[in-house]
């Protein structure tokens, strides 16, 4: 599978015209501060991307943050200058031709920012142990449209969470299924290649995520995929297939279901671009001003991250009331034309 994705992205795809679906090519409206940033990247670097959502999560400034299947440098280049002079960001990429253009215009970024905060290494998303990368050194881990073509999605977890620090979270964009992938699609070259045959069943994923240290996933966002060549649409069938923004907290103390122990939080509205409200998650529109319950994760989620500074904290842990009421075990992926606005703003996990 490597020699697949390695030959599609380095040889067979030239620029984001020449994919075959939607699933790795972000085609949601780019954010105002984003188009600024955008407009500072090199234009070799902007045709060669194939991500399937934005990877900018907020609050970066002085941060270390890690691209796995950073390609041609896009997000890197972009979370550079989010970052700042006194953060760092490295790209971790398998594939030659990706990375000679993301280093090729390394020094054109750092004249257009002002400063070199970035890095480029060659290696497996699988092996990330095999790089010479501290382990709990990250406060961010990101990656764009890259774990599904991944052999090894176990691997690629444990790694993520050996990297992070305490805190610290995984904030990705990635393709995923609606039920399980038969072989004849998951080995078929080009569907692999377009970021679908390697797609995981969405509850795989949930417990995946569990299992390498990851309690509670949280989903952000997600849309429909459209598979626009017919021979490719015969050949996947009845699977559905989604784009989503997932972020996993590394949290020791997060539970595998949402407890309720009467807390609640504040958002203060000091988080720029996010004035008015912050959304953790699909299930969390956190109103500027508004006494908002949340569950004991939640608060973990907020208390022990970079988020804490911006929340007043009600409550503790000191008594338990059962389950926290809201709490449902419906598909995540139900309402997948949902956006920010359209998001409940009544506490619920």
């Amino acid at each position: 599978m490597h020699d697949i994705v390695q030959n599609y992205y380095g040889k067979e795809l030239h620029n984001s015209n020449d994919l075959k679906t939607s699933a790795c090519c972000d085609v949601s409206s780019v954010p105002e501060w984003l188009k600024g940033l955008l407009k500072n990247i090199h234009p070799e670097v902007l045709s060669r991307y194939y991500g399937c959502g934005l990877v900018c999560p907020p609050l970066l400034e002085g941060r270390r943050v890690l691209d796995l299947g950073s390609g041609t440098g896009r997000d890197v280049y972009a979370l550079a200058q989010l970052v700042g002079p006194t953060g760092k960001v490295v790209g971790v990429d398998m594939t030659d031709e990706q990375l000679a253009v993301a280093q090729d215009h390394q020094e054109f970024h750092s004249d257009a920012f002002g400063y070199d905060n970035v890095q480029f290494l060659k290696g497996y998303i699988e092996k990330l142990d095999e790089l010479d990368l501290e382990p709990e050194s990250f406060d961010v881990i990101v990656s764009n449209c890259v774990i599904n073509l991944s052999p090894d999605k176990e691997a690629v977890l444990k790694g993520i969470e050996r990297l992070l620090k305490p805190g610290g979270e995984f904030y990705f964009s990635d393709v995923y299924a609606d039920h399980r992938i038969p072989d004849a699609v998951k080995n078929d070259p080009v569907l692999y290649g377009e970021c679908l045959g390697g797609a995981l069943y969405w509850n795989d994923f949930v417990t995946l995520s569990k299992s390498c240290g990851f309690a509670d996933p949280r989903l952000v966002e997600d849309r429909p995929l459209d598979i626009t060549d017919p021979q490719l649409s015969q050949k996947v069938g009845t699977l559905n297939f989604y784009s989503a923004t997932y972020r996993l907290f590394k949290l020791n103390k997060l539970e595998s279901d949402c407890e309720d122990y009467g807390q609640a939080v504040i958002y203060k509205g000091t988080i720029a671009d996010h004035e008015h409200h912050f959304i953790l998650d699909k299930h969390h529109n956190i109103e500027t001003g508004r006494v908002f319950p949340v569950c004991g994760n939640t608060w973990l989620m907020l208390q022990d991250t970079r988020f804490k500074e911006h929340f007043t904290f009600i409550g503790d842990f000191s008594k338990h009331f059962g389950i926290f009421e809201g709490c449902g075990t419906s598909l995540p992926f139900n309402s997948a034309t949902d956006t920010a606005d359209t998001i409940e703003t009544d506490a619920c996990c």
